[in-house]
């Protein structure tokens, strides 16, 4: 599959979750009005390099699914009326850097790192559907860990 330049994704009073390897490109844009997105940014897929997120957010949310040592550049980020980046460890490693630009008008972005992450994607209709076309062909799932090579 080749890179692609641009990823959009629009979630407009409603939930789109973007699992496992989704995607290869580097540069992602976000639009939701009243909704929410799930966006796993762990794939060894995703070209290397720093990952842009570009937000438009209106009375919406996006979760972030990242690896432990991610560096979550939020200064580009413009916020209107409430709005926050929730990063409970907050520990920026010297891993892949995602920023994070655009315009958040009462809305949030939570980042999940790790194992809280991994638990993120599991507790999902994509991980059981995933798992059971695993099963049926002998493989191995990608949404808990995009990175396992088994």
């Amino acid at each position: 599959m080749p890179p692609a330049s641009v990823e959009r994704v629009q979630a407009d009073y409603r939930t789109v979750k973007r699992l496992g390897h989704w995607t290869t490109a580097r540069h992602i844009e976000v639009r939701a009005h009243r909704g929410g997105v799930v966006l796993d940014l762990r794939s060894p897929r995703i070209a290397v390099g720093d990952i842009e997120v570009r937000l438009d957010l209106d009375h919406a949310w996006v979760k972030l699914l990242v690896d432990d040592d991610t560096d979550i550049d939020s200064w580009d980020l413009r916020f209107i009326r409430r709005g926050r980046v929730k990063d409970w460890t907050g520990e920026n490693g010297s891993g892949r850097r995602v920023q994070l630009v655009g315009e958040i008008r009462s809305a949030e972005v939570r980042v999940h790192r790790g194992g809280v992450a991994t638990l993120s994607a599991l507790f999902s209709r994509d991980f059981v559907e995933e798992a059971r076309k695993a099963r049926k062909e002998g493989g191995t799932p990608s949404i808990p860990d995009p990175g396992y090579k088994g």
